[in-house]
């Protein structure tokens, strides 16, 4: 097909896996072979899936269950047939906020997320952050990941866990409000906090990442766009709340540095906030494309979005953009099938395959 790698995977789960690899690199690299790459599952879709289990004392415990969640996912996947750039993908997850759990926050824990209780009255409190390798959820990561790793075989794939740090990292120990606030007041305190809330970031991603490679594993996360090399998602939630010199002052530096861990970096721009953001974003070299998040209601439907996700394509990155099937047919007229990346909710195999065919005609 052309975009040939060294990497080799065999999936009993999904036997044209390098096939779709090679999609996968030709967006990477701004290109399409045949059609474009797409995933026939929408974003945050699996929140949307609540636990009817009620065994544990407590929903951390439930969370913390390492047979549990592994058993929970190897039972969505069985019989599933993964059609297109749809891989089956495990990532240990406790959660957004467990980058700050490995530095001291203490989070409360609901049906398919977390929610951060803040512990820091002032931004100068550093000394309530601290990571080490013997951090609970350090521990608890590892475990998740060394059990998939030990039973995943040719079934799935093991990625590795989301990743917040720098400013959403800050916000979460602070306090969203209290830190736009302290962006006034304490300015250089602000600035000290997101450094400081950035400072493990590699040793984490690396450490995971190195153990996937160890065992023959692409790099992959949430997103479930793998990589043979390495692959991140940068992103910054809380700069929907600044203003555009606030952005560069207090979160740009922290972005270009964070990209160069990873050969393929796609930015997660969570709604139109951030969006007001996208040309610094995109004037990044290292970001490959970003994950587009259009949001709900009024935020709906996508094509009010197409002068955006065209912004986009003409600075040669990659978009990836969630799609309803009834919005297909308008996007197609209306957009180049450059540098995009299709997440589609269907679960009907006859329906994926027609999407498909369509997709070829798609120039």
């Amino acid at each position: 097909m052309g975009y040939r790698t060294n990497n080799s995977i065999q999936l009993s789960t999904k036997p044209d896996f390098n096939e779709c690899m090679e999609r996968v690199y030709a967006w990477y690299n701004n290109d399409i072979i045949d059609r474009v790459p797409v995933r026939f599952s929408a974003h945050n879709a699996e929140y949307n899936h609540i636990d009817k289990e009620n065994r544990w004392k407590s929903l951390r415990d439930r969370w913390f269950d390492v047979e549990y969640q592994i058993s929970k996912f190897e039972k969505e996947i069985e019989n599933k047939e993964f059609l297109a750039e749809t891989f089956p993908v495990y990532w240990p997850n406790l959660g957004p906020n467990v980058y700050a759990c490995m530095l001291g926050l203490d989070v409360e824990f609901g049906e398919v997320t977390t929610w951060a209780n803040r512990i820091m009255d002032s931004c100068d409190e550093l000394d309530k952050l601290a990571f080490s390798k013997d951090s609970i959820y350090f521990k608890k990561l590892e475990e998740l990941t060394y059990a998939a790793l030990e039973r995943c075989g040719d079934r799935y794939l093991v990625g590795y866990t989301d990743i917040h740090h720098g400013a959403d990292c800050a916000a979460a120990f602070r306090g969203t409000q209290e830190l736009c606030i302290d962006m006034y007041d304490n300015p250089e305190g602000v600035k000290k906090l997101i450094s400081r809330c950035s400072a493990d970031f590699k040793l984490i991603f690396n450490h995971f990442n190195q153990i996937l490679k160890k065992h023959g594993q692409p790099s992959v996360t949430w997103i479930n766009i793998p990589s043979f090399e390495s692959f991140h998602i940068p992103g910054a939630d809380f700069s929907a709340m600044v203003s555009n010199d606030a952005f560069r002052e207090f979160i740009l530096p922290t972005i270009k540095d964070e990209v160069k861990v990873a050969k393929h970096n796609v930015f997660h721009v969570d709604g139109k906030g951030v969006a007001r953001h996208l040309d610094d974003i995109l004037a990044i070299p290292e970001i490959n494309a970003i994950q587009w998040v259009q949001g709900l209601g009024k935020d709906e439907p996508i094509m009010q979005w197409v002068p955006l996700i065209k912004k986009v394509q003409s600075a040669g990155k990659g978009v990836v953009v969630d799609l309803k099937v009834k919005e297909l047919e308008s996007f197609i007229d209306n957009v180049d099938p450059r540098g995009i990346y299709l997440c589609i909710s269907s679960d009907d195999v006859q329906e994926q395959k027609d999407i498909l065919h369509r997709l070829l005609k798609w120039k």
